[in-house]
């Protein structure tokens, strides 16, 4: 990527794309990182190498365990003691072996047995204290999204679209991408787990009760049918792709009765004459038959058909015929997550390294934002900190970024009341949709905005409690201080300033504003000489502005 340079340039939108001088060094070794997905069923973790240079990674090792953690769910909207228990014996043991490969970083999500429980915060909030292991809370987009990263690591789109399809315990997430985009990301709630746990009362299936069934599936992903449909453009027909636990042992039966055994299921192709012959097949067997089928280990056999009925109405519902298997999921799309977000991706995966700069833009479009005035901000924030690097902050890449995100929408609460906007541009960004953020750095963002402005943060105020530590409130404290910096300069319908160039000793920091067409910036220079007090508290330096 190349280095930010000091002048500005309002071409492109994304100026969060560029490096400072303090981006990420690559030292050409291999970096491991770890992956935990913690499922309504299963907790599954992933270690993988990672080849900076080349963009690339394996897997070193993936380990699964039947957690249950959706158990009882319909008697309750608590996660019951015994299955938080059965996660956390898990996690411990996880750490273990991500410590023994001595990985970089664990990642993490949590997704619909969790979201949806009552006390799911508290459970997370829980594994952090119990484990120091920080849980990212996955919206049912955003877990879609990291399904798309995790199936585009593993097969090739090039420029056709594909329908992803991958079934969970809790939901099935449907999405619609090609190469370059995710069209449609979708979620709804009808999984494997939740039907055997709701709706099914008798093994084997009766007639009715498997009608009754599929009729239940069909209506509940029509709206997710429809929405990808609806992006499918005229003469497309997109390949279909699965993956998940039933899809994989679906194809496993399939195979079997073919007499063939695939030593990886990644590409096999399953055809819908062959999958509804084996689905007959399985509604028919009771669950002591389906637990003597050697692809299938217990649990697999209780929740089995209805996952399967998921799969075959759904093809039937997109009118597919034939079905494509990825190994890759949630867990290898939180590991490609990692490596677009620490910039060891390009060319392939570069059109996914803009996720989180294109959703910002949404917002800021959403909200009547100025996007001028808002890239101006943004500009001379990013300015401001490539420049004051161990002054006003201590070169925090990842909190260049989110400086960035906060610049862009810092005055998107002005529509709302124009006095107090920091406020409301806080709740409007902290209740907004981020993809590509996590829950921690959303609401970085939204505390960003809401600081760049009148009081600095009290521990009484609700945008400083929502942090979750010392690290967070810090990045908080240091970017908003930037941003401040720079909205104060954005006082004019258009920019006038051309260049700013900071200068810092030890006991000053100079600030020498350039203007556009020599304008008059005396407006500009008593608006910054307004900070000072805050410049001189929070680094030890006065403030200094030349014109």
């Amino acid at each position: 990527m190349p280095r930010a340079e000091n002048n500005f340039s309002f071409a492109s939108d994304f100026p969060g794309l560029q490096s400072s001088s303090n981006s990420l060094k690559r030292n050409g070794k291999n970096q491991k990182v770890a992956a935990i997905d913690i499922g309504t069923n299963s907790t599954h973790l992933l270690l993988a190498s990672v080849e900076p240079e080349l963009g690339s990674f394996s897997i070193e090792l993936a380990e699964k365990s039947t957690t249950r953690l959706g158990e009882n769910q319909s008697d309750s909207d608590f996660l019951s003691e015994s299955a938080m228990e059965r996660v956390i014996d898990t996690l411990k043991r996880f750490k273990d072996l991500a410590s023994s490969y001595k990985v970089e970083q664990i990642v993490t999500a949590a997704t619909s047995a969790v979201r949806e429980a009552l006390n799911g915060i508290e459970f997370v909030d829980r594994i952090k204290n119990e484990l120091g292991i920080e849980v990212n809370l996955v919206s049912g987009q955003e877990e879609a999204r990291l399904i798309y990263l995790g199936v585009l690591s593993g097969i090739p789109f090039g420029e056709d679209p594909h329908i992803l399809l991958d079934i969970g315990g809790g939901s099935t997430e449907l999405i619609l991408a090609d190469g370059r985009d995710a069209r449609a990301l979708t979620s709804t709630r009808v999984g494997a787990v939740r039907l055997q746990r709701d709706l099914v009362d008798q093994d084997p299936l009766s007639k009715d009760k498997r009608e009754f069934l599929q009729a239940f599936i069909q209506g509940s992903l029509e709206p997710a049918i429809k929405k990808v449909k609806s992006r499918i453009d005229v003469g497309e027909q997109p390949a279909m792709v699965a993956t998940s636990g039933t899809a994989m042992a679906i194809a496993a039966l399939t195979a079997m009765s073919e007499g063939k055994t695939p030593l990886k299921m990644n590409g096999y192709k399953l055809s819908r004459q062959k999958l509804d012959e084996v689905i007959d097949q399985l509604v028919m067997m009771s669950l002591e038959e389906r637990r003597n089928l050697p692809s299938l280990n217990d649990r697999r056999a209780e929740i089995i058909v209805p996952g399967a009925l998921i799969l075959q109405t759904s093809m039937h519902m997109l009118d597919v015929d034939e079905l494509i298997l990825s190994e890759r999921a949630l867990r290898e799309g939180l590991i490609v997550d990692w490596m677009i977000r620490k910039g060891f991706l390009k060319d392939r995966f570069s059109f996914q390294s803009s996720i989180r700069q294109r959703t910002v833009v949404h917002q800021v479009k959403r909200f009547a934002v100025d996007q001028k005035r808002a890239s101006y901000v943004a500009q001379l924030a990013l300015n401001i900190f490539d420049q004051t690097n161990g002054v006003l902050h201590e070169g925090n890449i990842e909190a260049r970024a989110l400086l960035w995100a906060a610049a862009m929408l810092h005055s998107c609460g002005q529509h709302i009341n124009l006095s107090a906007y920091h406020k409301h541009s806080w709740y409007l960004i902290r209740h907004g949709e981020l993809l590509g953020y996590s829950q921690s750095e959303h609401l970085i963002i939204a505390a960003i905005a809401r600081y760049h402005r009148r009081s600095l943060p009290k521990k009484r105020h609700e945008a400083w409690q929502a942090l979750s530590n010392r690290k967070d409130r810090k990045i908080v404290f240091e970017m908003s201080i930037i941003l401040r910096l720079a909205a104060t300069l954005n006082k004019r319908p258009e920019p006038v300033i051309s260049n700013l160039k900071v200068h810092t000793t030890d006991s000053k920091i100079i600030m020498e504003l350039i203007s556009t067409s020599e304008q008059d910036l005396s407006l500009e220079k008593w608006s910054l000489e307004n900070c000072a007090s805050i410049v001189q508290d929070s680094c030890g330096r006065n403030l200094h502005v030349n014109v």
